[in-house]
């Protein structure tokens, strides 16, 4: 409890909340899941909830291998994270939030974690953030002296926000109509066929289903059609 006194509390949070679990507030919104810390309000949060917290500094927590990381160049404005044991995913280097024992006993070459025992590759001495903070406090140093300020900071352009339902938020909608949309004439045949009409912008995507009506009369002349001998048209 001590040490966990001395933390601040966003860092703090990153160890304690749950991530990748549905938000309790959009629990029927899709793409619901809490990928997000927000430093702020010391929470775990989803997309949906970006928009009450776009003044805060926010963190994406991404997954690995079962387990929360954090790209490097964004926890590296908050904390100094050498020899911290980083990953590439995606073209991006990413670290561990919390240490990841290891059951197997450390045979060979290389370092361990100071933490967790975890075989570790040179020059690393942890295996995840917690596993550095965990080892600074233990030998009773200034965490303090660590830390980074931090004013702001924003998620990536790449990550992804999705829109509430009013606004220009995709929906698929299943409509019958008597007559095909769009069809040209070899479509026009007796299986039912299916039609795809889209709205940019201006309304949600529209799946429209269709069949041709046939009638028993046509149904039937095509059942008892039999092939015939072949009739040449006149010479002129």
């Amino acid at each position: 409890m001590i040490m966990a006194m001395w933390k601040p509390a966003w860092l703090e949070a990153l160890n304690t909340q749950k991530f990748f679990v549905a938000c309790s507030f959009h629990e029927h919104a899709k793409k619901n899941e809490k990928n997000i810390c927000c430093l702020d309000c010391c929470t775990s949060i989803c997309p949906h909830c970006v928009a009450a917290h776009r003044v805060h500094r926010l963190l994406q927590v991404r997954r690995y291998v079962y387990h929360d990381v954090v790209r490097l160049e964004d926890l590296e404005k908050l904390i100094d994270c050498s020899s911290v044991q980083s990953y590439t995913i995606n073209s991006s280097k990413v670290i561990f939030l919390k240490k990841r024992p290891q059951n197997r006993q450390f045979k060979g070459s290389g370092n361990i974690c100071t933490s967790c025992d975890r075989s570790l590759q040179e020059p690393y001495f942890h295996c995840s953030l917690d596993c550095k903070v965990e080892y600074i406090l233990r030998q009773k140093k200034n965490l303090s002296a660590y830390l980074r300020p931090c004013k702001t900071l924003q998620l990536g352009p790449d990550f992804f926000i999705p829109h509430d339902a009013d606004d220009d938020t995709t929906h698929s909608t299943l409509v019958d109509v008597d007559e095909p949309m769009g069809s040209s004439d070899s479509e026009n045949l007796s299986a039912p066929c299916t039609n795809f009409v889209r709205k940019k912008r201006s309304g949600p995507y529209i799946c429209a289903r269709s069949a041709n009506r046939v009638s028993d009369e046509d149904m039937a002349t095509n059942m008892s059609r039999r092939k015939g001998v072949p009739h040449r048209s006149p010479l002129c």
